[in-house]
């Protein structure tokens, strides 16, 4: 047994809180490496002495390329639990306990691994609606400035106080308003805003006023009326904030170029040195280094309640749902902390999603954000689907790594997308094949996340330079797989399993390009079967059934297994499958497992 290997962190994404009367537990071990894995927990303040332990096994959660990941639900009337863990490798029996492995369990419940209170604070809590939504993330300068169509031509707007908003190509809030139909038809039921507020910019990231909204863009009122429609239709909005930095026209750095440290508000930005060079690169902390954009000092209490009212203004002015918060990783958590606080006081059911590009564990422990920007999902699908460097099984092991770095409510809120405002365009990545574009939003509905779209890639937008992958909506009514967008995404509506369930690898072929999964849950299980490849292929569906009879899975028990005879229903055409499951050049197909009854 490969000791070195085994890890289990107490009060981490390896032993947390799923409701008041649910502990999630995960152990990793070396992969292949264990047989059996089983969980013993006890009550830590039972009064009896020694304590009386039940015994748990544990499931094969997810399997990377180096670990496999062992789970179990603890359900139980215990709000205080000790525990430890059986390890049999088919040679060798071991315990494993806070302090160490032993062959025989003699120490007291004090060293064993402690989850010392579940508090209802401290659970996780994810707005409900957030699992179920299906993004559109509008670059509003890029859109619309009308019915199907934007102008496409620059503005300028002089400010009372002597500052200047610009817009590139015209984009509106009204123009967004006006093609609400269109998002609705799509199937969207949520739309993610980059920023709206007064700036002098055409992308709104430098800003001026953040009680404001850019002239350029429309009116308070405008934004008003947008949420309200949007709610009509079943739509929620979220708001791009931008509190890591500001604009130079905001009333506090003007203020500072003009009084250097003596202006009040010199203690407003992090690191402002004195003389204060407003040049190329500048002499303070910055965004970037970019002299326009220079950075809060959001560890002072002015600045944190100033922005936490900003926070907190919209979604009673406006009632937006939530916030996409710019930059998130450079600005401390207990600012983060009191913005959540202060949201959810105001909205409690808010949804918190972080720009944060690298692996986020720490801000995702249900104190600061619900989901952060999943870059790492987008490289994946990018390696995999786009430019093909990396095999099925590679992939398979990735993704798993990648779900199992969170708690699983988390990793069901993580914001997935393949493409941004900030990144080229993913049908450039595919080198215009509009067939591996194609596959891998079909991945994005039907995978582990909360699926977004960036304006256009129904449209086939393409891009590598920011100025061609924020390029102008195409309302020409040219080429358009928008109707398979709203097939996927109304499969994932109407199965919870797509939403919500758990995923299973159960499938891989690296010489066919084949890839087939399980998304699970209570209520159903779907099984969804990809061929990243050219060609056609059949598969024999016996072989499906033996996979699923045979993964050390709780969904593939419930699907009944091979014994029972599991079926395929093809859930676009509703027929069953027959002998062999045929796929064309990359395409994906879903199905719903039953057994007969």
């Amino acid at each position: 047994m490969n000791k070195s290997a085994v890890l289990h962190i107490p009060l981490s994404q390896y032993a947390y809180a799923q409701d008041e009367h649910t502990l999630m537990i995960r152990l990793r071990t070396e992969k292949g490496d264990i047989k059996r894995c089983t969980l013993y927990y006890g009550d830590r303040v039972d009064p009896v002495e020694p304590i009386a332990v039940k015994e748990l096994p544990m499931q094969k959660a997810a399997t990377d390329d180096l670990f496999d990941y062992y789970e179990t639900a603890v359900k139980d009337i215990y709000t205080r639990v000790c525990y430890y863990f059986l390890l049999d490798d088919g040679v060798e029996k071991l315990y494993y306990y806070e302090r160490n492995f032993c062959e025989q369990m003699v120490c007291g419940r004090t060293e064993y691994f402690q989850f010392p209170y579940i508090r209802r604070e401290d659970i996780i809590a994810i707005p409900d609606w957030a699992e179920d939504i299906v993004m559109y993330h509008i670059f509003p300068d890029s859109f619309a400035s009308g019915k199907r169509a934007l102008c496409g031509t620059p503005g300028r707007v002089e400010l009372s106080d002597g500052s200047v908003s610009e817009s590139h190509l015209g984009g509106t809030l009204c123009g967004v308003m006006e093609n609400l139909d269109y998002i609705k038809e799509l199937g969207v039921n949520c739309i993610y805003l980059n920023p709206v507020f007064t700036a002098n910019s055409y992308h709104k990231y430098d800003t001026a006023d953040y009680f404001g909204i850019d002239p350029c863009l429309g009116t308070k009122e405008d934004l008003k009326e947008l949420v309200r429609q949007c709610h009509e239709n079943g739509i929620r909005v979220i708001l791009d904030g931008v509190f890591n930095h500001c604009g130079p026209d905001f009333f506090a750095f003007r203020d500072v170029l003009k009084k250097g440290k003596a202006s009040e508000y010199y203690d407003w930005f992090y690191h402002m040195p004195e003389p204060i060079v407003y040049a190329d690169p500048p002499s303070y902390e910055a965004f970037a280094y970019v002299k326009e954009m220079p950075k809060l000092n959001t560890g002072n209490p002015k600045v944190a309640e100033y922005l936490c009212e900003v926070g907190t203004y919209w979604i009673r002015e406006a009632d937006i749902d939530g916030w996409r918060l710019d930059v998130a990783n450079e600005i401390n958590h207990d600012f983060w902390r009191k913005f959540r606080r202060e949201v959810r006081r105001v909205k409690p059911d808010a949804f918190l999603i972080g720009e944060i590009w690298e692996d986020a564990g720490c801000w995702l422990m249900g104190d600061q954000f619900d989901s952060t920007m999943n870059y790492t999902f987008s490289y994946l699908c990018k390696d995999f689907f786009a430019k093909g460097t990396m095999n099925v099984t590679e992939f398979d092991a990735q993704i798993q790594r990648m779900i199992m770095r969170y708690p699983g409510r988390v990793a069901l809120a993580q914001m997935n997308f393949l493409d941004s405002h900030d990144v080229p365009r993913f049908l450039s990545y595919c080198g215009g094949d509009r067939r591996k574009m194609e596959l891998a939003f079909f991945y994005l509905f039907m995978g582990v996340g909360v699926p977004s779209v960036f304006y256009g890639d129904e449209c086939y937008l393409e891009g590598t330079a920011e100025c061609d992958y924020r390029q102008a909506m195409p309302w020409d009514g040219g080429e358009s797989c928008a109707g398979k967008f709203r097939e996927w995404i109304a499969l994932r509506a109407e199965h919870g399993a797509l939403r919500r369930g758990s995923y299973r690898s159960v499938y891989c072929d690296d010489a066919a390009g084949c890839y087939g999964f399980l998304r699970a849950c209570e209520e159903e299980s779907v099984f969804i079967l990809l061929h990243n490849g050219e060609g056609e292929l059949a598969i024999e569906t016996s072989r499906m059934q033996e996979l699923l009879a045979g993964a050390d899975i709780a969904a593939a028990a419930e699907a009944g297994g091979a014994e029972s005879g599991v079926r395929f229903t093809d859930l676009r055409s509703g027929e069953a499958a027959g002998a062999k499951i045929r796929l064309g050049a990359y395409e994906g197909r879903v199905f719903w497992i039953t057994t007969p009854q």
